[in-house]
């Protein structure tokens, strides 16, 4: 039967543990764990190798009840009232506050219309006059969002950003998809699901793509690949497609862009908007057109099954919003040097294994 160590009795590894192990003061552990005063690279080196091997972590739930400060943090995120897939980022901040909450963190939302710039704007305005310690944003209106992120900088306040990377008044951090690398996936994923040659619509659905730099990464992604692969006889072309929510008005532009690019080979839908596109194949009866589109919204999953949507790729939106909240605190909180890029994983998702993603 094994027993507890002598460094590491009851499970907790104490600063004298890891001093007495690696043969200095519990003061040198001290500067080494706060990165402070100086220490030899050797001496650094030895503890650090220590605290690994005692899997060290400090009382940092302690060391915020001591302190006895509270944060308050701002997610300013669309509303999900108007677009099913912000409910997951919505759900990921709502999970970050719960565990924060022992910590004294309070987080409030602002919400937005991802349809409507001035309603961004009230929004981002609302939330300026607060005072909050940190704020989480999907700016996914360019040009305002950068007035914003001016003025936070200017104000001391730090910003992490989701969904759309923006890197231009340097956010604390952004976490989200590679947008361009997506873009290439999707390529693949046509390459791969094709036949043969024929062009290849990358479609924006309702969006203001000039102002959406992770749309514009999207489609140079996609354009790329075949380019780079030397693709000759596959055609890329970027079309605007508007007002899906009107069917027969979204059906007849798809009528005109079926007229115009008879050898369409597929549609790679760059937002969460594949199953619009879906649905207008199941009701001309087209068939061998290849989607290739984002997200597990429920009308997307029920083409997926179907088989009219062939690929789906898995932005994690919820872990977006959970881990923007949670890197802000263990800055804030913990002085935890957060890393400025968390790439989230772009999981590609069929009929064959939807069911263990939802």
């Amino acid at each position: 039967m094994s027993h507890p160590s002598k460094e590491n009795i009851g499970g907790v590894t104490r600063i004298k543990d890891i001093a007495e192990k690696a043969g200095v003061s519990t003061g040198t552990v001290d500067r080494v764990i706060h990165n402070r005063g100086k220490v030899s690279p050797q001496v650094r080196d030895r503890v650090l190798q220590v605290i690994s091997e005692l899997n060290y972590e400090p009382n940092v739930l302690a060391r915020a009840l001591v302190s006895r400060r509270n944060y308050r943090l701002a997610a300013l995120i669309p509303d999900p009232g108007y677009d099913e897939y912000w409910e997951a980022p919505s759900k990921g901040v709502d999970e970050a506050q719960e565990q924060l909450r022992p910590y004294g963190v309070e987080v409030r939302k602002h919400l937005f219309d991802q349809n409507d710039v001035e309603s961004f704007k009230a929004a981002a305005e609302s939330l300026s006059d607060v005072g909050y310690n940190g704020i989480v944003v999907a700016p996914l209106f360019y040009r305002e969002s950068l007035s914003y992120m001016r003025r936070w900088s200017q104000e001391g306040i730090p910003f992490n950003l989701f969904n759309t990377h923006i890197p231009d008044y340097k956010p604390l951090a952004y976490i989200g998809q590679d947008s361009y690398q997506s873009g290439l996936l999707a390529g693949k994923l046509m390459h791969f699901g094709s036949k043969g040659g024929g062009t290849c619509l990358i479609a924006h659905v309702d969006e203001d793509v000039p102002n959406s730099s992770h749309l514009i990464k999207k489609e140079q992604g996609f354009m790329d690949y075949f380019q780079e692969k030397g693709l000759s006889d596959f055609k890329t072309i970027s079309i605007d497609l508007k007002g899906y929510g009107d069917e027969i008005s979204f059906h007849k532009q798809l009528d005109v862009t079926f007229e115009k690019y008879p050898d369409i080979l597929g549609f790679f839908v760059t937002n969460s908007r594949a199953y619009a596109i879906a649905a207008y194949l199941q009701k001309r009866a087209l068939k061998n057109i290849l989607l290739v589109g984002y997200d597990l919204l429920q009308k997307n999953i029920a083409y997926l099954n179907e088989g009219l949507i062939h690929f789906l790729i898995n932005q994690n939106p919820k872990g977006q919003g959970f881990y923007g909240v949670q890197m802000m605190a263990d800055h804030l909180l913990f002085n935890k040097q957060v890393e400025p890029i968390r790439y989230l994983p772009l999981d590609i998702i069929t009929k064959e294994n939807v069911q263990y993603y939802i």
